[in-house]
């Protein structure tokens, strides 16, 4: 393997494929398209305007290399920004949109953050509020023309020819080991951390990425991406794409996806569980509207999906039977997302083992896989040859690394893609890397000596008051297969038994309120009639079954509102927060155990 630096995917896009479509984005309703070149010349242009703002990366160590913040939603000047500021040695600290305010003075105070960059007039607003609070900073550009603000365009406008050679001088001296890139994990607990993360970090993990899954070099294939750039999994994904040759179309929001895949017909994607299961819950509110034969199809299809397993042969009069759903049911819900989708990859949460039987079995494959930012991040992904995929598991490891298990079950890795460590905090990093093996804080098992199965995260495991552990996301991920049910949280740690806060599918809830004729106004009225408790009953006595006598969930209480980041009870990467939830349900945790 020849380690390249990030930057260095336009110089290998425009030896290997140059494209009229590198990168692609909506502007006022309209697809904008940014050819290989054109990439080229903005982000040279981009890099000397930096630079005759000042901006090195000085003798290339953490601490001396300049600081460029970005806090933006998906977008082509998302990527100029951060080629633009590697090109100098300068280091990329991405912040999620949705990140508080005191969070976000920390981390621009903690980086020593000089310039930042912002998509909207909302995001410019957040990072004037604290301003203040940052005496690092030296200016604000903003992506959107907003009266008042500087725009990035300024920046590109300060490159003459003198700063684009001084450019091209600096690209050629930054050693693959220089950092890329700190990004800030929010995690589920406390203070946030910079993971350091170099070139080499990056760049061979998207190698062995790519050479695992298989990713193949593909000029003429597309890809949609909505996942936020400043997450670990899109990045390095994305530069998977541009040294694949595979163009990149962004979504304009979370809202729009359905659209855009309709419109940019993409081969492939990436995402998290969560929004899986939205697609899916509104493909069975869709399924659940029609009436008579077509009713009776729809759901004898999902039936069959459900059963499907890519490993062992349903029998001739099963693939029979799937073949028919295949062509009279699921190939709608393919033209819904494009018709050309061959690969959709997620991670970052269990995925429900139901949805990923329906959606492989509808020739919708999604593949799982794993790793923590800390790893840049993949450890492990199921394969898309004969035999590489699992449901259930998060694959076999890539290429390249090394994967062992302590005692305790807990996963560690070692290779190149182990992070530099966490800026600043070299007590962290001694904690999390011991003698080159990152420990991830994730308990798995092996499955069939071949593919690693994630059962719980080592922070998550609680102790009932009687002394027996438990491990809530076995629990909580069968629960959610059930339709009814849209989020859960398993407590019960030094209790004397297991509960659970669950969060009603309240499309499904109220069509079935509507079928039984019970009348309600609000989501709180009708969580509270006593139908509905003895529905949810019955749904937590039939998933107790499954699980041992200390695993079962003996009290609940269902909440009427849905977890949201927004509301923030959930992580950017759609995690869910436990001890904001315990803190924010309090009340509803005390009267399971009253």
């Amino acid at each position: 393997m020849t380690t390249r630096r990030l930057f260095d995917c336009i110089d290998y896009q425009l030896e290997h494929f140059p494209k009229p479509d590198m990168l692609n984005a909506k502007e006022k309703g309209v697809w904008v398209n940014y050819s290989t070149q054109q990439v080229a010349d903005i982000v040279n242009r981009f890099s000397a305007g930096l630079l005759k703002l000042g901006v090195s990366g000085g003798d290339f160590s953490a601490e001396n290399s300049d600081k460029i913040a970005i806090i933006s939603n998906n977008r082509p000047e998302w990527i100029f920004t951060d080629m633009a500021a590697q090109q100098l040695g300068a280091i990329l600290v991405p912040v999620y949109p949705t990140t508080n305010p005191a969070e976000l003075a920390f981390i621009l105070r903690d980086a020593a953050v000089k310039y930042m960059f912002v998509s909207s007039h909302d995001l410019l607003e957040k990072v004037k509020s604290i301003t203040a609070e940052v005496p690092s900073l030296q200016g604000i550009y903003t992506f959107e023309p907003i009266d008042g603000a500087k725009h990035w365009s300024e920046v590109t406008a300060l490159a003459d020819e003198a700063a684009l050679q001084q450019v091209a001088v600096i690209r050629q001296s930054i050693p693959v080991t220089h950092l890329a890139t700190i990004i800030y994990t929010s995690g589920t607990t406390g203070t946030p951390k910079g993971v350091m993360l170099s070139h080499k970090n990056i760049y061979s993990n998207l190698y062995f990425s790519k050479q695992s899954f298989p990713f193949e070099d593909a000029p003429q294939t597309r890809v949609l991406s909505f996942l936020p750039l400043n997450h670990i999994f899109e990045k390095t994904v994305s530069y998977i794409y541009l040294y694949s040759g595979i163009s990149i179309f962004y979504a304009e929001s979370l809202e729009t996806i359905g659209d855009n895949l309709r419109e940019i017909k993409p081969d492939g994607f990436t995402t998290v569980p969560r929004l899986l299961e939205k697609v899916f819950e509104r493909i069975m509110h869709t399924g659940s509207q029609l009436t008579g034969i077509k009713k009776k199809l729809f759901f004898w299809a999902v039936a069959l999906g459900e059963k499907y397993d890519n490993r062992v042969s349903g029998g001739a009069w099963y693939n029979m039977q799937l073949a028919i759903a295949n062509k009279l049911i699921f190939s709608k819900w393919r033209e819904a997302l494009g018709g050309k989708v061959s690969y959709i990859v997620t991670g970052g949460a269990a995925c429900q083992v139901k949805l990923l039987r329906i959606f492989n079995a509808a020739k919708i494959p999604v593949y799982e896989g794993y790793g923590p930012t800390e790893n840049s991040p993949v450890i492990s992904v199921n394969r898309k040859e004969a035999g590489g995929t699992k449901f259930g598991t998060v694959g076999p490891p890539i290429k390249g690394i090394e994967v062992r298990l302590e005692e305790d079950g807990e996963i560690c890795v070692s290779g190149p893609c182990v992070m530099e460590g966490y800026y600043k905090r070299p007590d962290l990093t001694a904690d999390a890397v011991i003698n080159g093996w990152l420990h991830t804080g994730d308990i798995g098992v092996w499955d069939e000596n071949k593919f690693l199965k994630i059962t719980d995260r080592k922070k998550e495991l609680f102790k009932t008051s009687g002394g027996k552990y438990v491990a809530p996301q076995p629990i909580e991920n069968k629960l959610k297969e059930n339709p009814f049910v849209e989020q859960v949280m398993v407590v019960g740690a030094e209790r004397k038994f297991v509960g659970a806060l669950i969060v009603p599918s309240f499309t499904s809830l109220k069509n079935w309120a509507k079928e039984k004729n019970i009348s309600f106004q609000t989501n709180e009225e009708l969580i509270h009639k006593p139908e509905t408790l003895a529905l949810y009953k019955q749904i937590v006595e039939d998933n107790n079954a499954v699980f041992n006598h200390v695993e079962q969930i003996k009290k609940f209480e269902l909440l009427p509102q849905e977890w949201t980041i927004e509301t923030g009870e959930m992580t950017p990467k759609l995690s869910l927060k436990r001890k904001v939830v315990m803190e924010k349900f309090r009340e509803a945790i005390e009267r399971i155990y009253g």
